[in-house]
């Protein structure tokens, strides 16, 4: 891949590469190497075969993925336990960009997402481990500087009992 540019300056920047295919369809074939590879496509309806997520479905799925990651990693650094994490995420997009109308963004317009921790533990700790999640996440920050508005609602869950804990 001569033609990405080498960014890894002091020894703290990481280069990842893929590859994608296209056959002149709305489906591409990405590759991750030793990671396997993801069928990006358009529903039937779209002109796609909906072989596998859209782009915007995968955009959508990677954050969650970036949250979940970095919320692990952050929650150990902090020593705050928990069971699982989960998500539900939805987006909105004016289809009118993508059409080519240069008055609208052709990416997403509005992202919501609810992440509800299984944790006994204090409020307190999992509020520090989601500000921080929030803040180091590299998908949310990406779509955040691209002024996409994004809302997440932290929810824990102890012991069946749902409280909110931040709505961002």
């Amino acid at each position: 891949m001569g033609s990405v540019g080498d960014a890894t300056g002091g020894g703290f920047v990481r280069r990842k590469t893929v590859s994608a295919h296209n056959d002149a369809t709305m489906r591409t074939v990405v590759d991750f190497g030793d990671c396997g590879r993801l069928i990006l496509d358009e529903p039937a309806a779209h002109g796609g075969t909906g072989q596998g997520p859209s782009p915007l479905q995968a955009v959508l799925g990677a954050l969650c993925g970036c949250e979940a990651v970095t919320f692990r990693r952050t929650a150990a650094e902090l020593g705050l336990r928990y069971e699982s994490l989960d998500f539900e995420a939805a987006f909105t997009i004016d289809i009118r960009g993508r059409q080519g109308d240069r008055s609208v963004r052709p990416h997403f317009q509005a992202v919501r997402v609810r992440a509800v921790v299984v944790t006994a533990e204090p409020v307190a700790a999992l509020a520090a481990v989601i500000e921080e999640t929030e803040v180091r996440c590299p998908v949310m920050n990406l779509l955040l500087d691209a002024k996409v508005d994004v809302r997440i609602e932290w929810v824990r869950d102890s012991s069946g009992t749902l409280e909110t804990i931040r709505q961002r």
